[in-house]
């Protein structure tokens, strides 16, 4: 339950970063404002429902086993119910951006376990703790999100990786090398390299330049490149990358 939702919720942070055109990778940046935050919970209705297979309605959200039920998400410390989700079954979904986790809820949300909504035009409603460790059924354990790996740079790895005054090859050795044996999904090479043409074939001209640095540069798109990161320990998921040491011992 946890990986579906884990992936549903990476999905949607996915979508709103738009890394290959905007160059962001952390939510909790200066570069997301609010508003783009808020639009998380949105996205991740649907990709939530495509990934359990349930039918997106208008109102309510979706049927589990013909009982209405909505999906709430927030990237915050609470939800915001309206007034046409108040007393209904609701999937809570909690995504905590600086932690990097994420956890999830089923609760009735009554309205005697909601707290604001005066002056409220649309009469939305935060759920109240208590009720919430009281009444809430969890769904799985708080589980550690997929950290994108270009969060795992320090200031002076986030200046190589994008300065504005070096070419992609440069940048993306820069990144490579400053984090070996990490790997690397195709849309972090393309956050790297937003707005401009073609970057996995940057990455690809990299490998010389990497090589040189003392790595090796493997893509899971070619077999014996995916069979070689296989026997070194790493189980590259589709389109991925990683740089290992030249000098690393196979296994078996």
């Amino acid at each position: 339950m946890s990986k579906i939702f884990g992936e549903a919720i990476q999905s949607s942070v996915d979508y709103v970063l738009d890394g290959a055109r905007t160059g962001r990778f952390d939510l909790a940046s200066p570069l997301v404002d609010s508003d783009e935050r808020r639009t998380v919970g949105t996205k991740l209705q649907y990709h939530l429902l495509d990934a359990l297979g349930l039918p997106k309605l208008r109102s309510p959200d979706t049927l589990i086993n013909d009982v209405p039920v909505d999906i709430k998400g927030t990237v915050g410390e609470n939800w915001s119910i309206p007034r046409e989700g108040q007393c209904e079954l609701c999937i809570l979904v909690k995504i905590n951006v600086a932690g990097d986790k994420h956890s999830a809820w089923l609760m009735r949300t009554h309205r005697a376990w909601l707290h604001g909504g005066q002056g409220n035009r649309d009469q939305k409603r935060g759920v109240i703790v208590d009720a919430l460790r009281k009444y809430a059924v969890p769904l799985y354990p708080e589980t550690a999100m997929s950290r994108n790996p270009l969060r795992l740079l320090d200031a002076a790895g986030v200046a190589a990786v994008f300065d504005p005054y070096a070419g992609l090859v440069i940048r993306l050795t820069a990144l490579f090398t400053r984090l070996p044996n990490t790997m690397f999904p195709r849309q972090v090479i393309e956050t790297v390299g937003f707005q401009l043409a073609d970057p996995l074939r940057r990455a690809r001209q990299a490998k010389e330049a990497i090589r040189q640095a003392g790595f090796e540069l493997l893509v899971e798109t070619w077999v014996e490149e995916r069979e070689k990161a296989k026997r070194l320990g790493f189980e590259l998921p589709k389109g991925a990358w990683v740089a290992v040491p030249l000098n690393r011992s196979y296994r078996g």
